[in-house]
């Protein structure tokens, strides 16, 4: 199982850049998905995450500004930044809590680079 990112980037302070992260190999089923991101030298911490149900959750530094979106036909989930902040430059990690057959696995992909100019 593997999860890939894409959508990183360099955007100016106020602007908006979408990610995406489809999961992919051989498993039943995805329930919650999310993403997280790592300042430096810092723990990974909680952007948004989303259930299969369609359930929300964000920290509150993002709430009203990022929304987090799935697709469960294509195991896939995304998140629309906008009035981003320089603040929000870090390195996101889509994370899928995936059931391989009988149990359930985290697993994280690679990180995507965000990086806001003021």
């Amino acid at each position: 199982v593997q999860l890939q990112a894409s959508g990183g980037g360099l955007v100016q302070s106020g602007g908006s850049l979408r990610l995406s992260c489809t999961a992919s190999g051989t498993f039943h089923s995805v329930n919650r998905m999310g993403w997280y991101r790592q300042f430096p030298g810092q723990r990974r911490e909680l952007v948004a995450t989303i259930g299969n149900d369609g359930k929300t959750n964000y920290a509150y530094s993002v709430k009203g500004r990022f929304t987090i979106s799935r697709d469960n036909a294509k195991n896939s989930v995304f998140l629309q930044m906008n009035m981003l902040k320089p603040d929000d430059a870090a390195v996101y990690y889509c994370y899928g809590d995936i059931i391989e057959y009988y149990y359930a696995v985290d697993y994280w992909g690679k990180g995507t680079l965000v990086t806001v100019s003021s």
